[in-house]
Parts: C-alpha cells; sequence; structure tokens
C-alpha cells in the first residue's frame, strides 16, 4: 500500500480474517459447507454478538451469504453462513452489483482516456474493474501488469504485524480475490501470491483459463 494508510474492508480486523478463514474452509472440505454463529464461536472464542457484528459486515459487503436452515425436525431453524465463492449455491447478490458497477465506471474510464483500456477481452477486463475496486475499497494501491498478470500490491501492510499471522491472512486475501473474479464472471483466475524473501512484497498472479460459450457472462455484468 504506497500511501501507508490503513487496511480498510474485510481484512481490516484480524477476527475477520478468522471468521472468513474458517468459512473459506468449510466450503473446501467435503462436508457441510456452511457454519453456524454456535460454530464460529467455539472456533474463534469470541462472543456471538461480535461474530453477529463481524458477519452483517461481511454479509453488507458481498464477502458472506446467509441461509435459514432447512429443518426436518421441530425447532427454529438456525442461519448458515458460508464464503461467497462466486460458486454455484455459493453467490452473492450483493457481490455481482459490486461487479456491474465496477464494469460501468470501468467502461466510462474507457472513453474519457482510451489509453487505458487493457487489451484484454470484455470479461477479462470487467473482472479486473471489480478487482481494482475491492483492492481500493480495502486500502491498497494496485498495479495491474496485463502483460504478466500480475497485480502488485507492495509493499505488504501486514508486514510488520505479526508473524504467526500472515499464513492465514495471505490465505484469506486470496481468497477474497479469487471470489471476486468469480463472481464478475470471465477467464481470470487468481492462483497464488508470488514467493519473496522481502515480507513487504505481495505480488498476486492471475491466470487466463479457457471459457466455454456457456460460461460466458455478458448479461451478469449488465452490459450485454
Amino acid at each position: 500500500m504506497a500511501n501507508g494508510g490503513p487496511v480498510c474492508g474485510p481484512i481490516s480486523s484480524y477476527s475477520r480474517v478468522r471468521i472468513l478463514h474458517l468459512l473459506f474452509e468449510a466450503g473446501r472440505s467435503s462436508g457441510r459447507s456452511e457454519l453456524t454463529i454456535a460454530e464460529l464461536c467455539e472456533a474463534t472464542a469470541l462472543h456471538p454478538n461480535t461474530v453477529r457484528e463481524h458477519l452483517q459486515r461481511l454479509i453488507e459487503g458481498g464477502y458472506v451469504i446467509p441461509a435459514v436452515e432447512h429443518r426436518t425436525t421441530r425447532g427454529r431453524p438456525r442461519t448458515l453462513y458460508r464464503a461467497a465463492t462466486g460458486a454455484a449455491g455459493a453467490s452473492s447478490p450483493v457481490a455481482r452489483d459490486k461487479a456491474k458497477a465496477a464494469a460501468r465506471r470501468g467502461d466510462l474510464l474507457r472513453r474519457m482516456l482510451p489509453d487505458a483500456a487493457s487489451g484484454l477481452d470484455t470479461d477479462a477486463t470487467y473482472q479486473l474493474d471489480a478487482l481494482v475496486e475491492h483492492l481500493e475499497e480495502s486500502g491498497f494501491e494496485p498495479v495491474v501488469d496485463t502483460a504478466r498478470l500480475t497485480v502488485d500490491l507492495s509493499p505488504c501492510p501486514h508486514a510488520a504485524g505479526r508473524l504467526e499471522d500472515r499464513p492465514i491472512l495471505c490465505r484469506v486475501h486470496l481468497g477474497l480475490m479469487q471470489g471476486v473474479l468469480a463472481e464478475a464472471g470471465g477467464p481470470l483466475e487468481a492462483t497464488c501470491v508470488q514467493a519473496s524473501d522481502a515480507p513487504a512484497d505481495c505480488v498476486v498472479q492471475l491466470q487466463e483459463r479457457v471459457v466455454h460459450p456457456q460460461e460466458r457472462t455478458g448479461d451478469a455484468h449488465g452490459m450485454a
């Protein structure tokens, strides 16, 4: 973060990072992909009201999806929470709306500044619009290299933090970026944070996959 300002958004609180980490891990498991407030409280040792507050912020940002439990027995159904990854059943309407708005603002910028065009196809360009806005809202100043398909976030604002916290922080931040790209729809995926000997270096590697015609998402951007 070049300006040295505070980190904002979903990774501004390490408690929120821990909640997101648990939800991402649940989504990757072969069992349940959703967790309850009680389960999140047990795993984090946070008070239920604190967990609820964090979850509400994450839902409003489009990073977590709530769902009411379907019960076949008597009793009040619980609310279940899952990470918004953009996959089937894990797509957030808030995140989709944010991607559409980012695409519209990106198109306006490209009309005003033709040199800002990336050379990538429309879907990939809209994905980068969504990703850059997500990163800027989180307090970063991303530098995108469309030739190398990298996003440079150096210097990492977490480099001075506790060393033991960084692995989870990096995994969660990568998962958030993957979710933003998936929600926007298109060929780009975030694959990893490049390894570096310098703790302040943070460069995210993207890759372009082959998208089949039935996966094209022009309507999702509201641009079709």
